[in-house]
């Protein structure tokens, strides 16, 4: 880290069952005043092997997060049981996700950081309707178009196409939605990643790109006339490339970002390169917004095991971005 902020980063306090109450305090353990942040919870929650001192707004964190873990209280019915999530706190984790996003909206708060949720137990307690901490946050923030990336110091990447069957993702990929992708891309490496002059390098959807037609003609026929539009405009865009030669390290030495046509295309030469400290950033929102980059882990809950690199991840790019 160089220089502190002197915003600290939000951090909503996700699903109570699961690891993240163990992340957060292992966090502190690691970063304390080094990178001021705040947790957005219920005290009762956190398992008790760090300090924690109640804060009563954002900025009490700067001074206290050198002694003790900041908490903004937001207190919830009922214990936290690890592993097993109680409906009485889905109201509680939602309302947290809002806090945060009404701290960094007033400049109380430099970014958000959001600790893993679970869906269904936020559907069945509090009749969630939202696919998602990205989807929610989105209509929180008011904006339409969003864009999951996925960054490690090692590789940024950007699924066009997310959490659908893969059977389903050529009728989903359309040239708008390509489009779109890409230029969210291209705007937060230039306002949120401070790279001036971003290159962004673009897979094909089949095997060697399509291989001129013989292996499928969506390389050709969609991706390229997006690509030559959006270059006509000025943006530096290598593709459509093969994806199987986009993510050795010479190749990644090229670009600055790399956006693939569906969720294991981009997602898993990333979790092969950083899977411990991947981090997941919200492009398109009007503030910073990171999370580790995995689920609740109930399996391992109150065991004392869960690993807090992506957490520390998370939180490092949200200061770092926040200072841009």
């Amino acid at each position: 880290m160089d220089k502190a902020p002197t915003v600290p980063v939000a951090v909503s306090c996700g699903e109570p069952a699961g690891i993240g109450p163990e992340l957060i305090e292992s966090a502190w353990e690691s970063l304390r005043g080094d990178l001021p942040f705040f947790w957005i919870g219920e005290p009762s929650h956190l398992p008790g092997r760090v300090p924690h001192e109640l804060i009563s707004e954002p900025a009490e964190a700067v001074a206290v997060s050198g002694r003790a873990l900041p908490v903004l209280s937001l207190p919830m019915p009922g214990p936290r049981v690890p592993g097993t999530p109680q409906a009485n706190h889905a109201a509680g984790v939602i309302r947290a996700i809002e806090v945060g996003v009404e701290l960094v909206h007033t400049g109380q708060a430099a970014a958000l950081c959001t600790l893993p949720i679970h869906k269904q137990a936020l559907a069945e307690g509090a009749d969630f309707a939202y696919p998602g901490h990205t989807e929610f946050l989105a209509h929180l923030a008011g904006v339409d178009d969003v864009v999951m990336m996925l960054a490690s110091d090692r590789l940024r990447v950007v699924p066009a196409t997310i959490h659908i069957p893969l059977s389903d993702v050529p009728k989903a990929l359309t040239a708008e939605l390509l489009e779109e992708r890409i230029r969210i891309t291209h705007r937060a490496l230039v306002e949120q990643f401070g790279i001036a002059h971003p290159v962004i390098a673009v897979s094909g959807l089949n095997p060697h790109a399509g291989e001129g037609g013989r292996m499928g003609h969506e390389d050709s026929a969609l991706i390229a006339p997006v690509l030559q539009k959006l270059r006509d405009e000025g943006l530096n865009l290598n593709g459509p490339l093969p994806a199987d030669t986009m993510f050795h390290d010479r190749a990644r030495a090229g670009y600055d970002a790399a956006v693939c046509m569906y969720h294991d295309q981009a997602l898993i030469p990333i979790k092969t390169l950083d899977f411990d400290e991947g981090v997941n950033v919200t492009l398109g929102l009007p503030f910073i917004r990171t999370s580790p980059d995995h689920g609740t882990a109930f399996d391992i809950a109150g065991a004392g095991l869960a690993n807090p690199s992506s957490t520390l991840a998370a939180l490092r790019m949200a200061a770092r971005l926040a200072r841009r």
